[in-house]
């Protein structure tokens, strides 16, 4: 009989031992392995951090191009013979005064300026072609900041991009700057997704690194189109 109530208790307390082990040192971790596989609380993808990252560099690039680039980019205005203003943009092409502009800008018999710095600069027209709407202009001015060419070939569909122009206000010239994407492009033309008002013609596409990409049209609906560096370049014989 105390054999029988030893055994009992035996396998009682051998019970009770199992449960506390079981609670204390098995269930734990068998707890955290399922929530592990479950994967409650999955890490954040580094996708998106990257991203944020490019998204920045992108800015900071951007704002960097800008500065190069704004007094590069020159301010026209002209009185037609009818009296009627014209205003718009043009950009430096060399240090000892070469101007491109746009020859709807400079329209024959008309009274033109052209502001560097918000200066009115004397003056020559040297070429003007109307099919092609561009203008070559001397001006008399010496050690003028320039801008390099971009690359055609090196252009892809959707690259970011950013216009540079001259706006007439009431305190004098300011500078204005817009940004979208590339739509479509040939060697002569390159479309964007920019709208402006038309003000804004003869302002300068430039890509991501600041260089020229073309000068911009604007057609009724303000729509932007660039006309491309290949075309600027046949023209200047640059």
């Amino acid at each position: 009989m105390v054999k029988k109530i030893l055994k009992i208790s035996a396998i009682f307390i051998i019970g009770i031992g199992g449960g506390i082990f079981g609670s204390q040192f098995l269930s734990p971790y068998f707890f955290k392995k399922s929530i592990s596989s479950q994967n409650l609380f999955p890490p954040q993808t580094p996708i998106q951090v990257i991203e944020k990252k490019e998204i920045i560099q992108e800015n900071v690039a951007l704002k960097k191009a800008i500065e190069k680039v704004e007094k590069t980019v020159i301010a026209v205005r002209t009185e037609t013979k009818k009296g009627k203003f014209i205003e718009g943009s043009g950009f430096i092409l060399t240090s000892d005064g070469l101007i491109v502009t746009l020859a709807e800008l400079v329209p024959r018999e008309g009274k033109f300026s052209f502001f560097i710095d918000e200066e009115a600069v004397p003056y020559q027209i040297l070429k003007r072609n109307l099919k092609e709407n561009l203008a070559l202009v001397k001006v008399e001015k010496e050690n003028l900041p320039t801008i390099s060419f971009g690359d055609l070939e090196k252009l892809k569909l959707g690259e970011r991009v950013f216009l540079v122009g001259k706006v007439f206000k009431t305190k004098g010239i300011k500078t204005l700057v817009n940004e979208g994407i590339v739509k479509y492009f040939d060697r002569d033309f390159i479309e964007t997704n920019i709208f402006e008002e038309k003000n804004l013609a003869g302002s300068v596409l430039f890509d991501i690194e600041g260089n020229v990409l073309g000068i911009n049209i604007v057609d009724e609906k303000g729509k932007v189109t660039a006309l491309s560096v290949s075309k600027i370049r046949s023209f200047t014989g640059f």
